[in-house]
Parts: structure tokens; sequence; C-alpha cells
């Protein structure tokens, strides 16, 4: 493919596209239509133009910069979203680093600060707007409403952030928004899609609002959690450490950073306007066994499942598991504490 050079630069322009940069000075350069134009140029054909467009002008809330928020920000910006609030009260640990896209260097700073420096670095261009208080039921109705799509990916193991997730699809179900959130849990991650310009009910049913303040955090976090898919070896870890006072649940690479990709396509279909499946999981650890493992695997969940669920106390089981009909009707009637 033939190409003409600039004298004066080292920058090359292909027949009929973008230039081609080779060197950090001559990006910053560009005006930000070439810069948008060549930034996207590889997603064309099998990124339509009208979607793209969309993209560039679709305002995004990125809920939560950790595990899970924290895999979409450098995927959003690299398809050419443009315009970000990231909210997140946490700062990073050391802990953190097995699976958070941050460094030694980003360690004591904020998660949703780190997240805009990425996107600055990969855009110039970029609107990243940085919440340090995170989400909170002061802020939560003017955060949703800059959005046109809420990523949720705030923390559920603390009392605090379970109230700012609920509060968050709260807010999402009222502005009818539509969410994508994602779950990590030993190999697999689930995506899940509440658009709630169709669904009327927050978590589709699971959790009754009032609840969060009756139920326990792991009542709650099982009442909203994608239960089927969760994996054998994570019942067996939690059966082991829900019952220590100290307990923090292992999170792995190959599970939270699959959130990147499976909410970045989820996303652009719900610009697109396309339909979205409640839920799309992965696990890792079971596609990558030979099949005859497979099948183990899929029996020994079942059978990790009911150990749990023995395991865990009668009035427990029920709160956490009970499927959601069943759970709303007994919530209703239940007699007052």
């Amino acid at each position: 493919m033939s190409r003409s050079t600039d004298p004066s630069t080292s920058t090359t322009t292909g027949p009929g596209g973008p230039p081609d940069v080779g060197t950090p000075s001559e990006a910053r350069e560009l005006d930000e239509e070439l810069f948008y134009a060549s930034l996207t140029q590889r997603n064309r054909g099998l990124i339509p133009a009208a979607l793209q467009e969309q993209i560039r002008h679709t305002p995004l809330l990125i809920a939560g910069c950790g595990s899970i928020g924290g895999a979409t920000v450098q995927p959003l910006g690299r398809m050419g979203y443009r315009d970000f609030v990231l909210a997140d009260v946490g700062t990073y640990e050391l802990n953190n680093l097995n699976r958070q896209n941050a460094t030694v260097d980003d360690l004591g700073r904020n998660k949703a600060e780190v997240g805009a420096d990425a996107l600055r670095a990969i855009n110039p261009h970029v609107r990243a707007e940085v919440v340090p208080v995170g989400i909170t039921r002061d802020n939560v109705r003017e955060l949703v409403r800059r959005a046109e799509v809420v990523i949720d990916g705030v923390d559920v193991t603390t009392p605090s952030g379970l109230r700012a997730k609920i509060a968050l699809h709260q807010e999402a179900c009222r502005q009818r928004k539509p969410l994508v959130t994602g779950w990590d849990m030993a190999g697999m991650l689930a995506a899940q899609c509440f658009d709630y310009r169709l669904v009327r009910r927050i978590f589709d049913g699971q959790l009754l609002a009032e609840d969060a303040d009756v139920l326990s955090t792991w009542e709650v976090i099982f009442r909203i959690a994608p239960r089927s898919h969760i994996p054998g070896e994570m019942y067996r870890e939690l059966r082991r450490g829900l019952g220590r006072p100290d307990y923090s649940v292992p999170q792995l690479t190959e599970a939270a950073t699959q959130f990147g990709s499976l909410a970045v396509h989820m996303v652009n279909q719900l610009v697109a306007g396309a339909d979205v499946p409640r839920t799309v999981a992965v696990d890792v650890h079971h596609i990558a066994l030979k099949p005859g493992r497979r099948v183990v695997d899929r029996v020994a969940r079942h059978w990790e499942r009911a150990r749990f669920l023995g395991h865990l106390p009668r009035e427990q089981a029920w709160r956490g598991f009970s499927p959601a009909a069943v759970y709303r009707l007994g919530r209703r009637y239940a007699p007052a504490a």
C-alpha cells in the first residue's frame, strides 16, 4: 500500500485514511478529529460508522474503579468512548495489584483518579471527571442523570459498599438507565445487564430495597449475585472461610480482567439499541479443562453448593438463596421484627 509522507514530520498518511503516528509528540499535535479517527481506525469494519459516532458521544458513569469497574476503564477508552465520570472512594493497596490495573507507584492513590489518568494517557482529548467520595445518597441522582449507561463496579464486601450499590441500582431504575455490572468468583466472571429502561425491580426483584437493613452482608450478596453460576471451588472456599471474622474473599486476575472485554461489548450493544442477555458468564477454570474433567467439575459444583447450603444456618440459607418470587412473598408476609 502506497503512503505519502510529510517531509516536516515522520507522520505518514494512508490513502483516504487518518495519519499514522509514531511518537507521543506527533499524537498530541493532532487535532481532536484526526486523533479520534486514528485511534478508532482499526475498529472499522467491525464497528459500524454510525455506532462509532454514538460511542463517541455517549457519556458513561463508572461507579467503582477497582477489580470490576477498573477492568472496564481502559477498554472503554480504547473503544472510543470519550465522556466519563469515575467514582470511587477507595485507594490502592498492595493486595489489589494481583488483579487490578495499578502499579506500585499507584499505591495510596484514589482508584478513580488513577483510572482517569489512564484514560487521558490513551486519549488526551477525553473528558474524565473524578468523584473521590464514590457513590453517595447525596450525589447518586446527579451522577446517574449525566450518564447514558452506568457501569457498576461498586465493592460489595462492606456494608457501606452494599448500600452504595443498592442506591445506584435504585437510581438507575428510577431514571430508567441501563446498567452493566459483574461478579468475579474464582475463575468465573459473570457480566450482568440490568436494562432499567425495561426492568422495573432492582436486581430483577432478587432483593427488596428495604431489606438492606434487615439482611446480613452475605445474605444480601447471595441474593444479588448470579447464584447459578458460582463455581464449586468458590462454594468450597466460602464454606471454609465465612465463619472467620477476618475472612477476605480471594479474587483472581483471570476472572476480574474478563469484565473489561465483556462489558465493552455489552455497553456497545446497549448504545446500538440491541438486546443484551441478562447474564453472560465465562469460567476460564472450567473451559480450560479437558472434556471429561468438565463433567466432573459440573457435578462438583452442585455437590459443593449443597454442602455449602447445608453448612449455613437454615434461616440464612433461605434469606440468601430462596427464589425471588418465594422470597418476595415470604418477606411481604413476614411478621414485623
